[in-house]
């Protein structure tokens, strides 16, 4: 592709996440070694759903469980939920051809009828980790506590999805740090916030949260990708750049909320669980964020994006490209976004720069940075 740019394949230690918060809320995916359930009771229960087990890579085991056996059926408003296995073909959104998405697969398939899922906790139910906040009447985003962000938003429409190519990187994590680029779609503040993201992450996760398939709400219908799974290759500084494409939007017929990754429609958040996003959504955004424990008594230089700051540019710093949104016009199709309001925590840590569209970039931005320095303290 023109500028160097290709599409990951997913392995290696950074993982992909889908994410929500809502009443019975989810939190973030993280790097942590894969284990094994570890109740005998919740061991029987995941076992008896496993159809097939196929080995990954190292110690990594991916089993194939039943669809209509999967985590969501767990949650207490999906006891009878009608698992919808694909959009509606009206709404169906393309992406860009990903290629394998996982390592895993060369050694199988799962069957049809199942979803393959890293063997974890993932039948087990977690607290939340929290989540940012922002006044609905006036944009002011109020990040939670030890999280720092650089991204860009769309505020005080009404939107019905978002979707861009995120460019992959290998940032350095430190203590119970993570790094992490995301789309993210919302509505509601406090306790009435819901709110859906998608993204890539790498660190140690030591933060509360349940990740991906671990708390029951996302229904997961492809049998061709893993959440939680690791991905490469990743970009290299002055070298090959790599993006993946990730679009979450509400399908109109049935009110649910998808994530596409690439071609690939892996499943949906269903809105029953997600009570201020039945209708549209009221903000939108995509960026970086970063976890600052603080293990050390000063910042983190846990890094986000590639490590380097925005005004490097292509090949250097990390970017998300061909931003688009989805809002209430009719016939319901993703545009470029105006007015973009840019939002960085710690500029001298982390920062971001929006740039002009161009025929291969889209509407883009740089973000990210190299965390603590003597000028991030």
């Amino acid at each position: 592709m023109a500028n160097g740019i290709r599409y990951t394949k997913v392995e290696g230690c950074i993982f992909l996440v889908a994410i929500a918060s809502f009443m019975l809320s989810n939190g973030f995916v993280d790097c942590r070694k894969v284990e094994t359930v570890k109740t005998d009771q919740a061991s029987v229960k995941h076992n008896k759903s496993v159809l097939k087990t196929i080995k990954g890579e190292g110690d990594d085991l991916i089993d194939c469980v039943d669809i209509y056996k999967q985590p969501a059926r767990n949650h207490p408003l999906l006891k009878n939920h009608t698992i919808q296995l694909k959009p509606s073909e009206i709404e169906t959104v393309s992406g860009v051809e990903d290629g394998v998405f996982q390592s895993w697969r060369q050694n199988g398939e799962c069957p049809d009828g199942t979803i393959p899922i890293a063997r974890t906790k993932a039948f087990e139910h977690r607290t939340s980790k929290p989540m940012p906040h922002y006044d609905s009447n006036k944009f002011v985003f109020v990040p939670p506590p030890n999280h720092e962000f650089a991204q860009v938003s769309l505020h005080g429409g009404q939107y019905y999805g978002a979707k861009a190519e995120f460019n992959v990187w290998n940032p350095a994590a430190y203590n119970k740090d993570n790094s992490l680029a995301r789309v993210w779609v919302g509505r509601g503040s406090g306790k009435a916030l819901s709110s859906v993201e998608a993204g890539w992450i790498r660190g140690d996760g030591g933060q509360s949260g349940c990740y991906n398939l671990e708390c029951p709400g996302f229904v997961q219908v492809s049998k061709k990708f893993t959440l939680g799974g690791p991905m490469s290759p990743v970009s290299s500084y002055n070298g090959a750049q790599y993006d993946i494409f990730l679009s979450i939007y509400k399908n109109t017929d049935s009110g649910h909320w998808w994530l596409n990754v690439g071609n690939e429609a892996i499943g949906y958040w269903p809105d029953t669980i997600l009570p201020s996003l039945r209708g549209s959504a009221e903000l939108v955004s995509w960026g970086g964020e970063v976890y600052d424990s603080q293990a050390e008594g000063h910042h983190t230089s846990t890094q986000m994006g590639s490590g380097h700051f925005p005004d490097e540019g292509f090949g250097k710093a990390s970017y998300v490209r061909n931003v688009q949104y989805m809002d209430d016009s009719s016939p319901l199709t993703f545009k470029d976004p105006a007015g973009l309001l840019t939002y960085a925590t710690k500029p001298s840590c982390y920062n971001l720069i929006v740039k002009d569209k161009t025929p291969n970039m889209g509407i883009h931005f740089y973000y990210g940075g190299p965390g603590f320095s003597a000028a991030c303290r």
